[in-house]
């Protein structure tokens, strides 16, 4: 049987951060008998997603978090227009270059591109709104960025990434630090020589200049969707 004392606990600890509040009403959240939390639910922000689940996964008793929830988006995109615009993205930037692209549409998979020699294979899905990232990365850089870039396509509520890493790379806070500067510097709504950028284990700290509170808002956003950062802190300053 579920536990529903250990759910309700775990949406108390939700609730509990302030950029959630009492606002936040999951419409599923249950424990199965193996203290398994499943939680579906929209929120308005890659911030949010990550907060919630990380403050029901400290809950005492919680021994994983199946998650379902989904950044909630404005006009709906078809998973369709959706994977079309992941693949122009990846095809023409000069970082994703290296790639072999694939893409795997109703159940069907097809090549995108092909490089001579690749250096590994990115392969596109989108289900429900979700995109999927597989294949292979020759770092984990490449593999951050492409969550990155994944993340800023409008209409995607939620990216999976699911990209091994060949080699294997041992993860520091170094190669989080290199992927945040990497997607601010791809960002164009700021100067990212402006900002400076710290990591603490998984922690992000961002100092410097932009010039408007939108600016501001999109790097926080870009350290946000890092694969692997579990907390920002936004100490930038507006300066027109």
């Amino acid at each position: 049987m579920s536990d529903p004392d250990l759910a309700q606990r775990a949406l108390t600890a939700a609730r509990s951060e302030p950029r959630l509040g009492p606002g936040f009403h999951p419409s599923l959240i249950e424990v199965d008998d193996g203290g398994v939390l499943t939680v579906e639910a929209e929120v308005d922000s890659l911030a949010q997603k990550k907060l919630a689940l990380e403050r029901m996964a400290a809950v005492p008793g919680v021994a994983g978090v199946v998650d379902r929830l989904r950044v909630r988006q404005g006009a709906p995109v078809s998973d369709d227009g959706l994977l079309d615009q992941l693949r122009r993205l990846f095809s023409e930037d000069p970082d994703f270059a290296h790639l072999r692209l694939v893409q795997t549409e109703a159940g069907r998979t097809r090549l995108a591109r092909d490089v001579p020699e690749p250096a590994g294979e990115l392969e596109l899905e989108v289900r429900g709104g979700v995109a999927i990232l597989n294949g292979s990365a020759p770092s984990l850089t490449c593999k951050r960025l492409a969550g990155v870039l994944a993340w800023r396509v409008a209409g995607v509520t939620d990216v999976v990434n699911g990209m091994a890493v060949e080699p294997p790379e041992e993860d520091a806070p170094i190669l989080i630090e290199e992927a945040v500067r990497l997607a601010l510097e791809k960002d164009r709504e700021f100067d990212a020589s402006q900002i400076r950028v710290g990591v603490r284990n998984t922690t992000v700290r961002l100092t410097g200049l932009v010039r408007s509170e939108a600016a501001r808002a999109a790097a926080e956003a870009d350290a946000w969707a890092v694969l692997g950062v579990d907390e920002v802190l936004d100490e930038i300053e507006v300066r027109a």
